[in-house]
């Protein structure tokens, strides 16, 4: 069973309510249907109910009668939801005649239908700008208590298996945030640890990544990542993690005995974690292409709930196999 059909597999025992805000983009739609008709997750669609239908008879999907349809310019809880907006946002000026045009967009409205508990995650982007799909994300949803920073992961399946835990790796951050301080590095780490285990269901292996392996070189940058893995490590004590460590020191064992005798982590890891965007970027989509490896993602970390963007040439299947990752990264907040 490959890494998605166990994802896909574990998603339909959890049975999270996952909002999809694009309800009128036949992607979208057309995903729904499958996610419906293979019960990967509990399906609510934001959209003009009439439109919603009328789309799906033009595409033959039958499963649609089977989501909850919310119109965001007429349903139950409108008024519910624009009083909590205005409570969350008050003191940023936030007025009811703003939250009442606010809560008519539908990102806006499955950010508060999360807040309010009424969903447990959100997946949009397919015709949304990844700006338009997290300012809501960020102004209700909000980050996790102790984390101040969202971060994007890529699950990294590689054809070599000896690699990470038998070819699975996780890299991060490779998708947000330019120059992390010490903290948010820590931060990263600890989010994508969660992300390792909720997800990918393996016990997580954290490398803190850096040019230097255990003081072989001196630099500010290096002792940036030196510090994040002192931070890392008060914060959460049972985590597995080390650093500073070279990226051969962190992959290959016998490298890792050489370079870093004393550490339990050298060699095994299954976590990268990266000293900036610019390092994780790179090299995650070197690993992709000169290693022919599959690259799932990015799944953003951190927030208080999770609420994942597409890109816009999204196929129906990446929508599909983003939900059932949601899912479980829904899934495994609740747990927490």
């Amino acid at each position: 069973m490959d890494l998605l059909q166990k994802i896909k597999k574990n998603a339909k025992k959890q049975q999270q309510r996952i909002v999809l805000p694009e309800a009128d983009e036949e992607r979208t739609l057309k995903a729904a249907d499958a996610i419906i008709r293979d019960r990967l997750a509990k399906v609510i669609l934001l959209g003009n109910p009439d439109e919603v239908q009328e789309l799906a008879n033009k595409n033959n999907l039958t499963h649609i009668k089977d989501a909850e349809i919310i119109n965001p310019t007429d349903h139950a809880k409108k008024k519910e939801y624009i009083n909590l907006m205005v409570e969350l946002r008050k003191h940023k000026g936030l007025t009811r005649e703003d939250a009442a045009k606010y809560i008519e967009n539908p990102l806006y409205l499955g950010a508060i239908m999360i807040k309010a508990g009424d969903a447990d995650g959100e997946v949009a982007g397919a015709k949304n700008a990844t700006g338009d799909v997290l300012r809501p994300a960020f102004q209700f949803v909000k980050t996790k208590p102790g984390i101040s920073v969202v971060s994007g992961a890529f699950i990294m399946i590689l054809k070599d298996r000896e690699f990470g835990e038998e070819g699975i790796m996780v890299f991060a951050d490779c998708a947000v945030h330019p120059d992390p301080t010490e903290k948010e590095l820590a931060e990263i780490a600890i989010a994508t640890a969660y992300t390792a285990k909720d997800i990918v269901g393996i016990e997580p292996i954290v490398a803190m990544l850096s040019f230097s392996t255990k003081g072989s070189a001196k630099h500010e940058m290096v002792e940036k990542v030196i510090q994040a893995t002192k931070h890392a490590k008060e914060m959460e004590p049972e985590l597995k993690i080390d650093g500073e460590l070279q990226a051969d020191a962190a992959i290959i064992e016998s490298i890792g005995k050489s370079k870093a005798p004393d550490s339990e982590i050298a060699g095994k890891a299954n976590v990268l974690i990266f000293p900036t965007l610019e390092v994780g970027n790179i090299a995650y989509k070197l690993v992709q292409r000169l290693a022919h490896a599959d690259a799932i993602g990015p799944v953003l970390q951190g927030m208080a709930a999770p609420i994942n963007d597409l890109s816009r040439g999204c196929s129906v299947d990446d929508i599909i196999n983003l939900v059932a990752i949601t899912a479980m990264q829904a899934a495994g907040a609740k747990q927490k």
